[in-house]
């Protein structure tokens, strides 16, 4: 018994928190956020909190979402997991440590959710193309269930091209790419995510978000 972990797993590979007790009003858009690589440094697969830094360039963008008052939805690939790596007792260590550090600077998001599936994983995690596991649209779409969420005016930002097209197969109209290139897709337009201007664009489309709500 002393190993046992009491964890939001609704299944073996899917990990389902809701984070603080903010009620929303229905049809909200949301935020949504890559973890590893767009909130806090790649250290690839990473496994120890003490080794969590934050990529500041995103906190502005958290900031906004808390301040306009729109759900901040954390959605992570999680494939250290299902390569045996480590287990969902370090995931919860590792992210317990990147939401302190988000709140060290003031800023929180209000759900997190997590796929460990992966086709090269071991046991019950060996799913190929698993409906959760991104460029699926299984985790955004999810939270949109759980939140009552606007889909089609939230936002994603991501470092990798999987994010996007999770966001454009769950009916975002555009997302944003954290060191990457713009482009347009039908129905979905990816922003590039390289510097203070970008991130001036991002803040602008997050804080209409807020006005929309309020009109």
């Amino acid at each position: 018994m002393a190993n046992k972990v009491v964890t939001p797993l609704t299944e073996p590979g899917v990990w389902i928190e809701r984070i603080g007790s903010r009620v929303f009003p229905a049809h909200l858009p949301a935020l949504f956020l890559d973890r590893d690589g767009t909130i806090n440094v790649d250290t690839d697969y990473p496994s120890d909190p003490a080794e969590i830094e934050l990529r500041p360039q995103i906190l502005p963008a958290i900031a906004a979402a808390n301040r306009v008052g729109i759900p901040v939805v954390v959605v992570t690939n999680q494939s250290g997991i299902a390569r045996g790596y480590f287990d969902w007792r370090v995931f919860a260590a590792v992210n317990g440590r990147v939401l302190e550090l988000l709140g060290d600077q003031g800023v929180f998001v209000d759900m997190v959710l997590a796929c460990a599936y992966h086709e090269a994983g071991v046991g019950p995690f060996a799913v190929a193309d698993h409906v959760m596991r991104k460029p699926n649209p299984g985790m955004l779409i999810e939270a949109g269930k759980r939140l009552d969420l606007d889909l089609q005016r939230s936002l994603i930002v991501g470092d990798k091209l999987a994010d996007m097209q999770a966001g454009r197969r769950a009916g975002l109209a555009q997302g944003w790419l954290v060191d990457g290139e713009a482009a347009i897709q039908p129905g979905f337009a990816i922003r590039s995510l390289r510097d203070s201007s970008d991130l001036g664009y991002l803040l602008a489309a997050v804080e209409t978000l807020g006005r929309d709500n309020r009109s």
